[in-house]
């Protein structure tokens, strides 16, 4: 199956959290896309992996994407390695999109920074034809996507360009709510955490918004870039 977006999340939520609207908005556009989560979020303060995994795929569901997958690395302990690109290539390779989104190139949490060069470096490797993987027994082409953007998420980073996913936040909270176990709830009997607060549900909202209101639209999300955005013409721009 070729995808034209393929988002990356070091956790299950990282996705929901970063890009959700803009995957939405891609899907109603008519583009395939497809999730891989890193880890399984085992060592969060809430839930466990077992809850996650349905969470996730419940999320999953909502948004309609083409496929979820999960690579089992090691929530907190995955490294930037050979073994580990070797895992991201093969998701490349299979899936062949032409846009890769992944995490905040740096951020509170350790594994999304560290995540987001992984990925990185694992487009880039990917394309190169002397590196060899296979999948299922089948030997894989090399496969480069043309396009790597980093979503933003707990850090207030400056994006080089936004989304407007105006008509699309309802449908992206409650992707997002899908993980029962992570977020803000009256009755809830877990553990605080940083996410899950009242406050943090509430500033997804008003962090759209106020990304919308500096290019005047109802909604937006920020993404940071690689290398120089291009445009055919000014015209293109809003």
């Amino acid at each position: 199956m070729k995808l034209d977006i393929l988002a990356f999340g070091a956790h299950p939520d990282d996705v929901e959290l970063g890009c959700a609207g803009t995957i939405l908005k891609e899907i109603s556009l008519g583009k395939t896309v497809g999730i891989v989560d890193l880890t399984r979020g085992e060592l969060g303060t809430r839930g466990s992996a077992e809850i996650r995994d349905q969470e996730a795929n419940a999320a999953a569901e909502i948004l309609g994407v083409s496929v979820r997958e999960n690579l089992g690395m090691r929530d907190g302990f995955f490294v930037n390695d050979e073994k580990h690109q070797l895992e991201i290539i093969k998701m490349i390779r299979k899936y062949k999109p032409e846009i890769v989104l992944c995490n905040a190139i740096d951020d509170r949490h350790i594994d999304h920074g560290k995540g987001s060069k992984l990925v990185s470096d694992a487009c880039f490797l990917s394309g190169l034809m002397k590196i060899a993987t296979a999948l299922d027994g089948k030997e894989q082409e090399s496969w480069r996507p043309k396009l790597v953007y980093h979503y933003i998420q707990w850090k207030d980073i400056k994006p080089d360009f936004v989304v407007d996913i105006t008509g699309f936040t309802d449908k992206k909270i409650e992707a997002i709510l899908a993980y029962g176990s992570q977020f803000y709830s009256a009755t809830s009997k877990e553990p605080e955490s940083p996410i899950s607060s009242k406050n943090f549900l509430e500033s997804l909202n008003y962090r759209s918004r106020d990304l919308g209101r500096l290019v005047g639209v109802e909604h937006a999300e920020g993404f940071t870039v690689e290398r120089y955005l291009a445009v055919n013409s000014l015209g293109d721009l809003l």
